[in-house]
């Protein structure tokens, strides 16, 4: 019954995923065909999707349908530049009857769909003022947790518990994410050497750290070879940090010392012995054998002290020498795993913060995107398959439906500003072309029009293609092999 209903609740998600980009989809497209609808321009087709329709209905002469190829949309309008590789031939005769527009007209109905799009971010952006969304501290932190050994950040001299103020002159105010954020600001730096801004004990001084181009992996499992080019995006930049969060148990090893302690999931460690804890601390911490330590533990609203003897786990399979070497050394162990998210609540910015931030975030991506400097390349951009993929992973947590709703002001806006770039085949090609012809006072050619759109029709479909393995990649199991396999019987056994 359990495997019925995860079947069940797995194909529910997918659904929403459909629904969730068909409704982005069809509100951009509707803001082209209420425009051309508006200026009294003729509509061929309306279609959700690309390719050959697998449903279609005509209604008042417009053909409304649903394509093959599961991204995009478009609204056929044989009065513009027509994209015959998307949309379908639309009959010469067809076309030879209906009266010429304007290029005002052209521009308006191009400009619709960004502009519904934006629109649309809006709503969003309001609805999830309104309802709020899930943040974490492992985001919205500034101070570091773990530094890897012999990292540039090791290197460079920062410690546990300094607080990053800047990055190569960039402010930092989170760790994670777009624009201001720790992580953003590594990857986007130039590489060489950069000052690192921290505050530690109450002062602020600034490091240097060296910031590399990234090392090939060695284990990429499934993604190796060949394949590895088709499928694995280029590692970018890292200095070797995570940020610093509260010990929040997320799940107890069965037998484990935790478990017969009474620890259970959602608990946070206020202290170790005595003393302030965070995860990085603990899991760095040797712990001596037959050592009994002291735990304060929030449990929902009450405070309680738990005492555990942690202990090593036993054997179950050893894959080699170098693993039976490693396990011969393993000191004794807890059996907690932490919640990678730390703490997390419910919070939200204003709409007009929401919005401008996507805005920046997309400005951003571009710019490194385009920039020979830079480590960001298109290789590093989502399709449909990683954004679905997100927002199927965004659905199956606990309030992410308010993460769906934060995100689909993001990715509006995204789609709003992506539209507007000058190439032919997107909305401001549409635009450029249509301002053109209104300053020459005269069209472009039809078959030059014909030729580059339909160039960069199949330029965007190789984009998208290209885009969709990487995105498919990144769901691939990386091979990443156990150094042990462990479990713990129940002491005194």
């Amino acid at each position: 019954m359990e495997l019925i209903l995860s079947i069940l609740r797995f194909i529910w998600t997918i659904f929403l995923v459909i629904m969730v980009f068909n409704f982005m989809i069809l509100v951009h497209e509707y803001g082209h065909y209420i425009a051309a609808r508006w200026r009294g321009l003729v509509v061929d087709r309306f279609q959700i999707w690309f390719g050959k329709p697998i449903w279609k209905k005509e209604i008042d002469g417009v053909q409304y349908g649903l394509g093959c190829i599961p991204a995009g949309g478009f609204v056929s309008l044989p009065q513009m530049v027509t994209m015959e590789g998307i949309e379908g031939k639309v009959e010469d005769d067809v076309k030879e009857t209906l009266p010429p527009i304007t290029p005002l007209d052209k521009i308006i109905v191009a400009a619709a769909g960004p502009l519904f799009s934006f629109l649309l971010a809006i709503a969003f952006a309001v609805i999830a003022w309104g309802v709020k969304y899930p943040k974490a501290e492992r985001e919205m932190t500034t101070t570091v947790g773990m530094v890897q050994p012999g990292s540039a950040a090791d290197n460079a001299g920062l410690k546990p518990g300094d607080k990053i103020k800047s990055i190569a002159g960039g402010q930092v105010d989170k760790f994670l994410g777009m624009g201001n954020s720790v992580k953003w600001q590594i990857v986007s730096a130039p590489i060489g050497p950069v000052d690192i801004v921290i505050e530690r004990d109450g002062k602020e001084q600034t490091l240097k750290a060296e910031i590399k181009k990234p090392a090939k992996s060695e284990n990429e499992g499934v993604v190796k070879g060949i394949t590895s080019a088709i499928f694995k995006r280029p590692e970018l930049p890292s200095i070797g940090v995570d940020s610093r969060i509260s010990p929040i148990v997320a799940n107890i090893s069965e037998n484990s010392p935790a478990a017969e302690g009474g620890f259970k999931k959602g608990d946070k460690i206020l202290t170790v012995n005595g003393e302030k804890a965070w995860v990085d601390e603990i899991k760095a911490r040797k712990w001596a054998p037959g050592e009994e330590v002291t735990f304060q533990v929030l449990r929902k609203k009450e405070t309680l002290d738990i005492v555990i003897t942690p202990r090593p786990p036993e054997i179950v399979e050893i894959s080699d020498k170098e693993s039976l070497a490693a396990f011969e050394k393993n000191p004794p162990k807890l059996g907690i795993l932490f919640d990678y998210r730390g703490e997390s609540w419910l919070d939200s910015d204003d709409p007009i913060t929401i919005v401008t931030d996507g805005a920046k975030s997309i400005y951003n991506t571009l710019q490194k995107v385009f920039s020979p400097k830079s480590a960001i390349s298109g290789a590093h951009l989502s399709g449909p398959a990683g954004i679905g993929g997100l927002l199927f992973d965004f659905l199956r947590q606990e309030n992410g439906w308010r993460q769906v709703i934060f995100f689909g002001a993001l990715l509006n806006v995204n789609l709003a500003i992506l539209n507007l770039l000058p190439f032919p085949v997107l909305d401001g090609g549409h635009i450029v072309m249509a301002t053109t012809e209104w300053i020459r006072r005269k069209p472009t050619p039809v078959k030059l029009l014909f030729v580059v759109q339909n160039l960069f029709v199949y330029l965007l479909f190789g984009f998208m293609i290209f885009i969709t393995f990487k995105d498919i990649g990144d769901r691939l199991p990386r091979g990443e092999k156990e150094v042990y396999k462990v479990e713990w019987k129940p002491s005194g056994t």
